[in-house]
């Protein structure tokens, strides 16, 4: 199968995007720059600027996010006033995204200060040092992580996460529903959000304007929840299989006749892949169930298909009829 055409791209973080992302683990508090919430984050890593808060800046990594915990508090605080006005100074210049004092401790009066100075956003954090750090670089990874978005309805059939591809009318929703009828979840109709975490599996997601939210030919739009239960959706899925549907033309249709490996490239990671021809009367929906219970089978180490053509050929090799 030809990979489907995508937009691929690398989000630019601001601040803002990383402040509402972790808005409910991070509890930051804004105390000065609050006009440069706009700015970019560069790297998703946190560093800690011991070194350069001691003057040392030649390898001073001032595209990430700058953390100052209870050993650069206490240093800030054993200096002079001029000396750290000076050092923090130095810093700022460097054009830092924004800085985090750890442990809910009161930012100095001069960081403060230079940080409205200088449009960059200074936060009070609750958490201990190491806590933060590790919560908000898992953060900035999955921001800053390769995206794209596909056309298809995206759900969860027993733990298997498959995306649903097809033309406009082929029966996307309508095959989703059914398969929520039946007990499944819903992750995204019609526009799927896809991208790549740090373990290099791809996750699906809705956008957020439609989020839980599907249209019916002739009915319109509902909300899934709301008529099925907070049970039949989830926020987020990783991508285990895609099925695309077309329109029965009589051809023989690939990937379950000889049971090889067909597959598709979503963000450079081969994803296992079947065609389910479309015809009327046809249960489409079971079809699918199908086909996401057998990638379960396949995922433990069961090939049916495969199984079946070594079990042929050993008859064939026996000379037997294959008569029970």
């Amino acid at each position: 199968m030809t990979p489907p055409r995508r937009r691929k791209r690398k989000p630019q973080v601001t601040v803002a995007a990383f402040v509402d992302s972790g808005s409910a683990k991070l509890g930051l508090e804004i105390a000065a720059g609050a006009n440069g919430l706009d700015r970019r984050i560069p790297e998703p890593a946190v560093n800690r600027p011991g070194l350069a808060l001691t003057g040392f800046f030649q390898y001073f990594a001032h595209r990430r996010i700058q953390t100052l915990g209870h050993a650069e508090h206490a240093y800030l605080s054993s200096l002079s006033q001029p000396l750290q006005s000076e050092r923090l100074r130095s810093m700022f210049e460097h054009r830092i995204p924004c800085v985090v004092v750890t442990r809910n401790r009161k930012p100095v009066p001069q960081l403060v200060k230079l940080g409205n100075e200088f449009g960059v956003p200074v936060f009070r954090c609750p958490m201990i040092t190491g806590a933060f750090i590790n919560v908000a670089t898992i953060l900035m990874e999955n921001l800053q992580a390769p995206r794209t978005t596909m056309h298809g309805t995206m759900v969860e059939i027993l733990g298997i996460g498959v995306l649903i591809k097809g033309r406009a009318g082929v029966g996307k929703s309508e095959t989703a529903l059914t398969l929520i009828q039946k007990g499944h979840r819903l992750v995204a109709d019609d526009a799927t959000a896809l991208r790549l975490d740090s373990s290099g599996a791809v996750m699906a997601s809705a956008m957020s304007a439609t989020k839980y939210h599907m249209e019916l030919r002739g009915i319109g739009i509902i909300h899934v929840p709301s008529l099925f239960g907070v049970a039949s959706v989830r926020k987020e899925k990783k991508l285990d299989l895609v099925v695309s549907f077309e329109k029965d033309s009589g051809k023989s249709v690939d990937g379950l006749i000889d049971g090889s490996a067909n597959t598709v490239d979503v963000l450079g990671v081969s994803i296992p892949h079947v065609t389910v021809p479309v015809t009327p009367g046809r249960d489409v929906a079971g079809l699918v169930e199908a086909a996401a219970l057998d990638q379960t089978l396949k995922a433990l180490g069961h090939d049916a298909a495969k199984e079946l053509d070594e079990k042929l050929i050993k008859l064939m090799m026996q000379g037997g009829s294959g008569r029970e």
